[in-house]
């Protein structure tokens, strides 16, 4: 497996790992379950510190390593796409894991990344910058289809394609809602640059949402817009929030961002739209 390796300083591999509450440990599959999943909880999915960083910072690319450990130490900030799963790519590479960096196709091609990573002989596609529960590395090597279930969602990950990529479906209510596919070829994130410049227009998706999710082990957590969704060993709950003064108290409560930020993020939105459109 080629791939490169982005250096990380050892106080900041150190500091990410406290973050996640992980030991350092030789590479193997259980560690890499162990990291998967630790992030997927304590570094979620969410968009409000896009907004924020674009609105108070004039940012509007990736965040600094630095910035991105900082965001989730202060303010429990996490990342979208693009942050989230290039610097856990960047982690495990600094961690000894054979990894590569590689983009997937939505509607258009290269707007998404994914880690494919290499332990015992087998490939692994790693994703926690989708917003799903994807709380463990799942296999690449499929004869049929690897299902994730979680209340109204069905996540479908398909066997490999000719072309050795792997094609991910979200169903939501039984009806197909998005997905990606992941190709198996090394990049370098300098690629995807102008995709994330794109992702700052005034249309682009999290321009104009909230979505923050974190999950673990039989347990999820999203909010999506005024909706929050709730999933553990009673089932499945959803509610109705009844305006954003409340989106800004729940989110406080649920992921630990200040209100004062979510505050001055939701307000600067004009109608809210759909991240899975």
């Amino acid at each position: 497996m080629t791939a490169t390796h982005p250096p990380m300083r050892a106080e900041l591999v150190n500091r990410y790992l406290g973050i996640l509450g992980v030991r350092r440990k030789v590479p193997s599959l259980a560690g890499l379950r162990e990291l998967v999943r630790a992030h997927t909880w304590r570094v979620p999915f969410e968009n409000i510190s896009k907004l924020y960083y674009m609105n108070h910072r004039g940012l509007k690319g990736m965040p600094s390593l630095e910035l991105f450990l900082d965001g989730n130490e202060r303010f429990c900030f996490g990342g979208t796409c693009y942050a989230n799963n290039f610097y856990l790519y960047q982690l495990l590479a600094n961690l000894d894991y054979q990894v590569m960096l590689c983009g997937a196709d939505m509607s258009k091609p290269d707007v998404h990344l994914v880690s494919i990573v290499e332990v015992d002989g087998r490939e692994y596609l790693v994703d926690v910058g989708y917003g799903a529960p994807f709380v463990a590395p799942m296999p690449r090597d499929l004869v049929e289809d690897y299902v994730i279930e979680l209340g109204r969602d069905r996540y479908v990950l398909k066997p490999r394609d000719a072309a050795g990529c792997s094609r991910l479906e979200l169903y939501r209510d039984g009806s197909l809602k998005h997905g990606y596919l992941a190709k198996p070829h090394p990049r370098a994130i300098e690629e995807f640059f102008q995709v994330i410049a794109d992702s700052y227009r005034d249309e682009a998706t999290f321009m104009n949402a909230i979505l923050l999710a974190r999950f673990s082990t039989g347990r999820a957590l999203v909010i999506h817009n005024l909706t929050v969704v709730e999933s553990g060993g009673s089932g499945t709950g959803v509610r109705t929030l009844k305006d954003r003064s409340e989106l800004v108290r729940v989110v406080e409560d649920c992921f630990g961002i200040p209100s004062h930020i979510t505050n001055d993020v939701v307000n600067g939105l004009g109608e809210l739209g759909d991240p899975w459109s």
